[in-house]
Formats: C-alpha cells, structure tokens, sequence
C-alpha cells in the first residue's frame, strides 16, 4: 500500500511538470491530497492564486463549483476536476430558473427583518417578486447562478459586501446561516434562500456546549455556515483561511473547530505546539472527500473531466467576482 502511494506520488509530479499543470486543494480536502498540493486554501483564493501562475492545466481538488470559479477566472487554461460527481449539495439547492412559483401564499414579508425563501423556487422567481433587489451570491455557488447575480461574496465579506450596495434591501444566496449572520451585523433587510451546508449547519447549541465543557480551555472557533445559535457561544466566527490566521496569531494554545474535519490537518500542520479538537467528530462531507491521489493521477493521464463554463455565463459570472473585489 504504502509502495503503491510513492509510486502515485512520483507519477503525478512528473505529469504534473509534463502538461504543465497546478494541483489546488481545498482546505476540507483528504490529507495526501492536501499534502501533494502546490496550493492549499478557501475556494475564491485558490482559484485567483491559479490565475496568476503561468500555467497550461489547473487540477482542483475540490468540488463543482470551484472548478467553475477557476474556468470563469483563468478561461484560456485547462480546468480539470478529478472526480467528476464531486458536487456540493448546498450550491445545488439553487437554480436560475425552474417551474414559477409565486410568493403571494407568503404575506407579511416587508415587517420582516430577515426572510428565507422556500427551496422550491428559482432564483428568477425571487428577482420577479423583488425587482430591483441586488442579488449577492456566496462564492459557494455554480456559474450560472452568479452570472445571475449582481455581485459575490465569500463567507468573510458577506456583510461589508451587503452593506456596499444600494437601496434597504438584498437578497442574498444560497445560505440561509450565513445571510442571518449577515443580517444580524446589517440594518438592511436580507432576504435570503433556505439552503444549507449539511455539514455545517448539523451542529447544535447542544453540541457546542458539549465541546466548551469537554474542553474548557479551549477556544471556539465556528464558520459562518453553522446556525446562529452556535455562533452565539463561539469565540471567534471566520471562514476557513480566518481560523488559520486566527489559530496562528492566538496565544491559546487549545480550540474546538467549528468546520469540516479537512482544516484539521493544516491547522496542525501549521501550529504543532498546539491543540485542536472537532467540534463534533462527524463534521465530515464526502464530496470533499471523493479526491484521492489515483483521481489526480487519473485526471493528469487522461485529462477527463474537463470544467468550461461557456462564455455567456463565464462573462456575467466574473463581473459579478470581479466586483466584490473592488470592495475594500
């Protein structure tokens, strides 16, 4: 086993340096592949990093979307995506359009300051009911549904990104945790979508009061997906690079982590005099896990899986990008 993993290992360096090519892993990502990496990090970052590098083909360990983000960003250079069912269920709880339904049966809308909008309709169907409403898509998105959008976000942004926009309300995609936490630090109202990231919002308050006890010198640290009420007790609320920099700069020496067990391995990596703990042991998603070093090899081999976001959609969806990164 271990010779077949050296074997994978020398192989896909050198097909790497044969066609030219980066191998981006995502922070939630298996270890070997986190290790084998040139660059390891948040979706966003990985794929503008990739835009930079003189480069024929982009490998990303990850999920659907994110090798969209790297074709709308680097369109003259090969995307590939290791394993093609790799999806994220959260990003494919929304669609731009789909059988019309009509919010008239859900009345009382304009006194509330937050609202969630029902699974079951499109992206257009909230457009039609709220025009004019800018829309700010979470990076954590498909193509089409940020070419639909007015600007992105990523979990970090979110509010200094609503409160750049015009007018007193926004609708904010596809997260219904994040939005809230975004609407508690805004006085605009959001009106958000009812997704979720399964892995995130399983957590409870119960379960965090179980970790603080368990570990009571421990530090919380909770990603902005999870529920309000865990981000009520955590000590720090952050995407995934903000625990690294957080847990990096701590003088703590010991904290619960509050996101998907992949950041387990680089948190350790970079602070090994330190101590960290799941904040439930089941905080796993297997589509993150689905990449493994014969995926990789495979995909340098055969260069399969092949990611192009067309050029209708790739246009409007880097506009969208490119204008939370004007924000600053």
């Amino acid at each position: 086993m271990q010779a077949d993993m050296e074997f994978l290992h020398e192989e896909i360096l050198r097909l790497k340096e044969k066609k030219r090519a980066i191998i981006l892993s995502h922070n939630y990502q298996r270890e070997e592949v986190q290790d084998i990496a040139d660059f390891v990090g948040d979706s966003l970052e990985l794929s503008r990093t990739a835009s930079t590098i003189d480069c024929e083909v982009i490998v990303f360990c990850g999920v659907n979307f994110m090798a969209e983000s790297a074709s709308v960003l680097s369109p003259e250079k090969t995307v590939l995506l290791p394993e093609s069912e790799a999806a994220c269920p959260m990003a494919d709880m929304i669609k731009v359009e789909g059988p019309r339904k009509l919010w008239k049966s859900y009345p009382g809308y304009e006194s509330q300051p937050a609202l969630v909008f029902p699974l079951e309709y499109s992206l257009r169907d909230i457009k039609r009911e709220f025009p004019g409403v800018p829309v700010v898509a979470y990076v954590n998105t498909t193509a089409d549904v940020k070419a639909e959008s007015d600007i992105c976000c990523t979990s970090s942004n979110v509010v200094k990104v609503v409160e750049s926009l015009p007018g007193e309300r926004v609708i904010c995609v596809p997260d219904r945790n994040l939005s809230m936490w975004a609407q508690r630090n805004t006085k605009k109202q959001v009106i958000s979508w009812d997704g979720f990231c399964h892995v995130h919002d399983r957590i409870t308050k119960k379960d965090a009061l179980k970790a603080k006890e368990a570990h009571p010198g421990a530090l919380l640290m909770a990603h902005p997906e999870c529920r309000p009420e865990v981000l009520d007790i955590a000590d720090h609320v952050t995407s995934t690079s903000g625990m690294l920099r957080f847990a990096n700069a701590s003088e703590a020496s010991e904290f619960i982590v509050g996101t998907e067990l992949g950041l387990m391995h680089r948190l350790k990596k970079e602070n090994p005099e330190k101590v960290f703990h799941p904040l439930r042991p089941d905080m796993i998603c297997p589509n993150m896990k689905k990449t493994t070093l014969k995926s990789i090899h495979r995909a340098l081999t055969e260069m399969t899986h092949v990611v192009k976001v067309p050029e209708d959609i790739r246009i409007p969806a880097k506009r969208a990008l490119d204008r939370m990164l004007e924000i600053r």
